[in-house]
């Protein structure tokens, strides 16, 4: 994808940046398009992470991707940076995808590490044969994993149709959605997706407690207090959206995504078309929060 991305940066800037300055954008999308492969490794590797018990690696690469950030902003973008060049729109592109791509990598590193030194030990001690990645395997992941490619690909098709018909409505319309994603992402993105890990991980472990419990037995039947159990991360995941993004939402119709989007853009006009563009769909963040912890109840289960 990053390659077709690289390939296509010409196409993917006539539908999808303004044509005021779609010429000079090639360079940034070349350079960003590689950024589709890093965040695949790091959300690849986060997520099968947490699920393992090893909330160490997110970890890592959090912190990793954190410090790579300060030092190469400080070395290359900053005002105080080194040299007598000045910084430009490409050379971010470039610290962003060298951060990403760092954490990612080193990430990966570290668990194929950790995982391999435990196997050792454990195949050392007999506690079990040693598990190598296979096909096999690969098949029974994809398989619960179709119906999710598929929502995700649909959601996305979609996504990208909406950006294009902004796009095409003007530079003013373009920067607007694109300070509305920037607000939208770090107030209710990150916190909604960081949820949504969480509750992910607790219902994992319940479900993998219960079916222990089960045995081999092929369509068990849980009672109502188990399920409760089960499912109650979800429960308290769906409280804690509700407590924080009704309020935020309210704020931000009512008072803050007009200043914050001009603080951001330091334009009127996007300001207030941010604004109107939030006070629209607002709503439909709140319905995003829940649907996503409820959802989060069947992804690291199999009730059927």
């Amino acid at each position: 994808m990053s390659i077709a991305f690289v390939g296509a940066a010409r196409q993917f800037a006539s539908s999808f940046v303004p044509i005021e300055v779609r010429a000079a954008s090639l360079t940034y999308i070349r350079i960003s398009a590689f950024s589709a492969l890093s965040s695949a490794i790091e959300t690849a590797v986060s997520t099968s992470t947490r699920a393992l018990d090893k909330p160490d690696v997110p970890l890592i690469i959090s912190t990793v991707k954190f410090l790579i950030n300060i030092v190469l902003d400080l070395l290359i973008i900053s005002k105080v940076h080194v040299g007598n060049f000045t910084p430009t729109v490409n050379m971010q592109a470039a610290t962003q995808l060298a951060c990403n791509m760092a954490a990612a990598l080193i990430g990966l590193a570290y668990f194929c590490f950790v995982t391999f030194r435990t196997d050792r030990q454990r195949v050392m001690t007999h506690q079990y044969d040693p598990v190598r990645p296979s096909l096999a395997c690969l098949k029974t992941l994809a398989r619960p994993g179709a119906l999710t490619f598929a929502e995700s690909a649909i959601r996305n098709a979609l996504y990208l149709w909406l950006v294009n018909g902004i796009v095409a409505m003007g530079s003013d319309y373009a920067t607007a959605w694109g300070v509305f994603s920037s607000i939208r992402w770090d107030l209710i993105m990150v916190p909604v997706q960081a949820l949504e890990a969480t509750t992910l991980a607790f219902i994992g472990h319940s479900w993998g407690e219960w079916r222990k419990e089960t045995g081999t037995e092929r369509r068990p039947r849980a009672s109502r207090h188990k399920l409760y159990e089960i499912i109650r991360p979800a429960l308290w995941s769906c409280l804690i959206a509700l407590a924080v993004e009704i309020p935020l939402c309210t704020f931000m119709s009512e008072y803050g995504a007009r200043r914050f989007a001009f603080y951001l853009s330091e334009s009127q006009t996007v300001s207030q078309i941010t604004a109107k563009m939030w006070r629209t769909i607002d709503w439909c963040y709140i319905f995003y929060a829940l649907s996503t912890q409820l959802a989060a109840i069947l992804l690291p289960t199999r009730p059927r």
